[in-house]
């Protein structure tokens, strides 16, 4: 008999895989970090709705709860313009090791919105993840700025999840995801109006930019996100949260295979690079033992 379990863990893996590579996509477009997201979005968001409405999913919500996904479509689109900007001006590697301190910031940003009490190791693993940082920022300084807008964009994504949470376990994750990229495109587009940004430049994009910018769009952000959802029905949520936080990994080793010596950083950075992610995983399993002690689901 098939193992189901074991089938969606692998296709778990194959989803973290995909949101590595997001990274080295968009290393290889050649659009600015603005632009890049908007096209991202805007394209993710056609293909979300259209996933929601042959599904025909329920989309009326109280305006308070309307206003709620707004904040968080902003939120993301801050998110993947700090992302993408820091990709431009350092490199994947940089970025997604910084990226990895966002479990860190939400686990501080939790007990303010879900009025939880602050648990020490949490603490105690910001701490030495934060020597893992000051290495990469002593090894990388060429790369100051990428490493300022990956860290913004860690503590965005943390902000992000934190908002979620709740909407979560109360809508689909489909329409919710659909609402909140159709907003975030939405600031993006007034930002670029007010700016006089919508030129006839703009709109000039290279065919391997439309490639790369469809993968990013259809396979990078609506598959993924559907797929996930998905595998959360036969999976933990703390399987899922340990898979995750081997997207760094994924990306980085992606990140040198693809792009090659532009990736390239000394012993210092992947010293301070595996502080980071060792801290994460610990983290991760300190969790998983909570969780089967006292058979609740704890955040982050």
């Amino acid at each position: 008999m098939r193992n189901d379990k074991l089938l969606n863990y692998l296709h778990l893996h194959l989803i973290v895989f995909v949101w590595g590579f997001t990274a080295v996509l968009g290393a290889l477009i050649s659009l600015e970090a603005v632009p890049l997201v908007w096209y991202r979005m805007g394209m993710a968001s056609i293909l979300v709705i259209l996933y929601v409405w042959l599904t025909k999913k329920k989309l009326r919500f109280p305006r308070k709860v309307i206003v709620g996904f707004f904040i968080a479509g902003l939120v993301i689109a801050l998110h993947w313009l700090t992302f993408f900007g820091a990709i431009k001006v350092s490199n994947v590697s940089v970025t997604l090791a910084v990226m990895s301190t966002g479990a860190f910031f939400t686990s501080l940003l939790e007990p303010i919105f879900f009025k939880r009490k602050i648990i020490f190791y949490e603490v105690l693993f910001g701490f030495i993840a934060m020597v893992g940082l000051f290495i990469i920022f002593k090894a990388s300084t060429d790369y100051l700025l990428g490493i300022v807008l990956a860290l913004i964009s860690a503590f965005l994504s943390g902000l992000f999840a934190v908002l979620n949470g709740n909407y979560a376990k109360r809508y689909e994750a489909s329409v919710i995801s659909m609402y909140e990229l159709i907003f975030g495109v939405f600031c993006i587009t007034i930002f670029l109006v007010f700016s006089g940004s919508f030129t006839a430049e703009f709109f000039k994009v290279s065919l391997s930019d439309w490639g790369y910018l469809f993968i990013l769009a259809s396979i990078c952000t609506a598959y993924a996100f559907i797929a996930s959802v998905h595998v959360m029905r036969w999976l933990s949520p703390f399987t899922v949260m340990l898979t995750i936080n081997l997207e760094p990994v994924y990306g980085i080793i992606l990140a040198l295979w693809i792009l090659g010596d532009s990736e390239n950083m000394s012993p210092q950075f992947y010293y301070g690079a595996l502080i980071i992610l060792a801290t994460v995983l610990l983290n991760g399993v300190l969790k998983m033992k909570a969780y089967r002690k006292n058979k609740e689901i704890p955040h982050t």
